[in-house]
């Protein structure tokens, strides 16, 4: 399919092939539904702990003779039935992490590319350089484009000094090519694609034996 490159002041300047393999296929709403699900796992720190009876600080007496009181029968007060007690099967720290099928989870990028440019959010742009490294022109540059909204730029390169301009942009985020994240373009109102990248998409997905 072609579409059209636009400039920084928002103008069609020329039109570019994308490749329907990539951005041109039948959204596949379960990959994407699994790419999410896998980042966030992948985020959480498993942290969480609790105590077990035997990890209570305190006294192991019996807190009264087992016959004779009227009162229940009692073994130590770090017994997960008292205040204070023990916690039964509570969480401990883990690993929430997993890794996903790489066929799966190249699905779900190319149905995220697919659903943003069917949603007309995807713009193809001139590619952008920023040797200032600032985030007032790197605002500047794009405002029209993005409109102060949620935004991704989509780099053919790790290009430090645009994500050094970009780090202090509470609704931008820079990805590269080959690292795209799920959550930010499903999330995202705006996708800038830069023309360079664009071309390295249509290879990177591509079908791979």
């Amino acid at each position: 399919m072609r579409t059209k490159v636009f400039s920084i002041e928002g103008q069609s300047i020329k039109e570019i092939d994308l490749a329907d393999g990539v951005f041109g296929i039948k959204v596949s709403e379960g990959a994407i539904y699994h790419a999410l699900r896998n980042e966030l796992a992948n985020r959480r720190q498993g942290t969480a702990s609790t105590k077990t009876r035997k990890e209570i600080h305190g006294s192991n007496q019996k807190p009264w003779r087992q016959k004779g009181t009227g009162r229940a029968r009692a073994g130590d007060k770090k017994s997960p039935l008292w205040v204070g007690g023990g916690t039964v099967f509570g969480p401990k720290p883990r690993d929430y992490s997993y890794k996903m099928p790489r066929k799966l989870k190249q699905l779900a990028m190319k149905s995220l590319l697919s659903l943003k440019l069917k949603e007309e959010k995807l713009q193809v742009v001139e590619d952008i350089a920023l040797e200032s490294g600032k985030t007032k022109d790197l605002v500047r540059m794009i405002q029209k484009l993005a409109k102060m909204e949620k935004t991704v730029i989509i780099l053919n390169t790790d290009d430090k000094m645009m994500k050094r301009a970009g780090a202090n942009v509470p609704w931008l985020t820079l990805l590269q090519f080959n690292k795209l994240r799920a959550h930010e373009l499903f999330y995202s109102q705006h996708v800038l694609l830069c023309e360079q990248a664009a071309t390295s998409l249509n290879t990177f997905f591509g079908e791979k034996k």
